[in-house]
């Protein structure tokens, strides 16, 4: 397909400022410190400017405020983190078994603490990919906060009456009610430069969707930024010592991975065919599970995704106790992370399962499985590189006085969510290819799952390249658009994909510490499209939208394993 001069031209300088971005995040993680007003500030927001992320929205328009962006990036940062001067990014460090409150982000696992008024800890236990990842959302918000300070002060420099307004309510001098409220909604949206209904929604979402009011951010934003330029309080970025010489050793991933060996073992399943799937930890458990959890609950034969949808709906929240209950009776163990990594891992032993009881959508060959019952583990999503970390670490045999015990790997499943370059929210995409952005990493595989194993099912599959990208908010609308229309011809975009793969095939080819003809699945339903404009991460949850992909992607893998 011929490729749009200007738009190859696009991409090319967007990727330049994709790598200048990785580059000088290194750098930054390398020295130690961040400050917005310095050298490397200047790098990363220029190159974040060059290439204006999807997920963004309007950032680099100086008149509006992006409120999109701003709900999805608080929504997975600290809360309190804009009233914070100083953000330290440290390792696990001992900070559990302290005073402080840990925070954990409504959209984010990350254990953060606030230490005083205006420092906030955040431990990185996730890679590099985390850090890339607060690093450019910190520098997005540093972005905003400069736009409010200039929309609050007059060009004599005098604060506008909006700003006192505003100041008035977050230190209480002024209690909002419904009479008044809207006058509030007027003055923010004066110093956000938007609409007064933009305002209203983004209030509604970060009330609803995060731990922090919309006036307070702005205020604490606007008021850092106007610290910083008047009275020379600079932000600062710091990373901790121990950070930055445990990264990339793996050390949480082996703590994992150790624990779940060693669960095995104590469970004697360590020489049974082991089905590796990395998805979240509800649909295989409900999909196994839950049609025996409430026979008495739902109609006789109710299809899986019916009862999960009547699951999903607020009265109905004790059935999902139920289902546990019944699980742990047959087979099922959970592994609640205490390593760092917060992935949690579910273990199934299907040789404790009554298979009478299974879903008839579950297609059971019950001889294979009485011969030599299967294994099934769950691990939750991994993030970025975790996943080559947790994978790698997972592979590898385990040591002993008699020699290395190897795990027997027969499958490995990977389904998540990404961004789909050609349709939309709940299409399903099959990958033959992880393509890693910014480098020259290809990762070519058979695909056990095909488009033709979806037929049956009304919702648009599409097969064919993924990108593995940095983080999701580096996606950009002119490189995606080069490898969606290009002789690439992707179809989608993540962030483990690549990261996964590296680790398989370095454990099939290289280490042979798994067969190399390990029977591999991906499938990945979208959650967003990054090239429709209100379609990106930053326009809101899935929803229920996600839950048929989710459970057809999920009984799909079964019934490969179970038949």
């Amino acid at each position: 397909m011929e490729i749009d001069e200007l738009q190859l031209t696009r991409a090319r300088e967007s990727r330049a400022a994709i790598e200048r971005l990785y580059i000088e995040m290194r750098h930054v993680f390398n020295s130690g410190l961040y400050r917005q007003l310095g050298q490397p500030g200047e790098v990363l927001t220029q190159a974040l400017h060059t290439l204006s992320p999807e997920i963004y929205g309007s950032m680099g328009n100086p008149d509006k405020v992006e409120l999109d962006g701003l709900v999805y990036v608080i929504d997975r940062l600290p809360k309190g983190i804009e009233q914070c001067r100083y953000i330290k990014l440290t390792s696990e460090e001992g900070y559990a078994s302290s005073s402080f409150e840990r925070i954990v982000p409504a959209a984010r696992r990350r254990n953060c603490y606030r230490i005083d008024d205006e420092h906030m800890f955040i431990e990185v236990t996730r890679g590099r990919s985390e850090i890339y990842d607060i690093l450019t959302h910190l520098t997005f918000l540093y972005i905003e906060a400069d736009k409010i300070m200039s929309h609050a002060l007059t060009e004599e420099g005098t604060q506008r009456v909006e700003w006192t307004w505003l100041e008035s309510i977050v230190q209480g001098n002024v209690e909002i009610t419904e009479k008044n409220r809207e006058i509030a909604f007027t003055f923010l949206s004066t110093l956000l430069g938007r609409s007064f209904a933009k305002t209203k929604e983004a209030w509604h979402r970060m009330n609803r969707e995060t731990n922090s009011g919309l006036f307070k951010v702005v205020y604490y934003l606007g008021k850092l930024a106007m610290n910083e330029a008047f009275s020379e309080q600079e932000r600062e970025i710091t990373f901790s010592p121990t950070l930055r010489d445990r990264i990339g050793h793996h050390i949480y991933g082996e703590r994992w991975a150790s624990n779940i060996k060693q669960t095995l073992a104590e469970f004697n399943l360590l020489d049974r065919p082991l089905h590796i799937i990395s998805s979240n930890v509800h649909s295989v458990l409900n999909s196994i599970y839950a049609p025996a959890a409430l026979h008495r609950q739902v109609p006789k034969k109710s299809k899986i995704l019916d009862i999960v949808l009547k699951m999903a709906e607020s009265e109905h929240p004790e059935w999902r106790s139920s289902v546990k209950e019944y699980a742990f009776e047959h087979g099922f163990h959970e592994l609640h992370d205490r390593s760092g990594t917060n992935i949690t891992v579910q273990i199934i032993d299907t040789a404790k399962l009554d298979l009478k009881t299974l879903s008839n959508e579950l297609k059971v060959d019950a001889q294979k499985l009485e011969k030599d019952p299967p294994v099934i583990l769950v691990m939750d999503y991994a993030f970025g590189e975790q996943a080559y970390e947790t994978m790698d670490e997972l592979l590898k045999p385990i040591p002993s006085p008699q020699g290395d015990k190897f795990v027997r790997v027969a499958s490995i499943s990977i389904m998540g969510k990404a961004g789909i370059l050609e349709g939309g929210k709940g299409d399903i995409m099959i990958p033959d290819a992880h393509v890693f952005e910014g480098t020259a990493d290809n990762y070519p595989f058979d695909n056990d799952l095909t488009e033709a194993d979806f037929s049956d099912i009304d919702v648009k599959v599409l097969g064919g390249a993924m990108i593995t990208v940095l983080g999701t908010s580096l996606q950009n609308r002119d490189v995606l658009a080069y490898f969606k229309n290009s002789s690439w011809r992707a179809i989608g975009l993540e962030m483990e994909g690549a990261h996964y793969q590296k680790a398989i095939q370095a454990a099939s080819k290289i280490r042979k510490s798994i067969e190399r003809d390990v029977v591999l699945r991906y499938a990945y339903y979208a959650s967003d499209n990054p090239l429709e404009t209100g379609s990106t991460l930053a326009s809101g949850s899935l929803g229920q939208i996600g839950i048929k992909p989710t459970y057809t992607i999920t009984r799909k893998i079964l019934e490969k394993i179970l038949s």
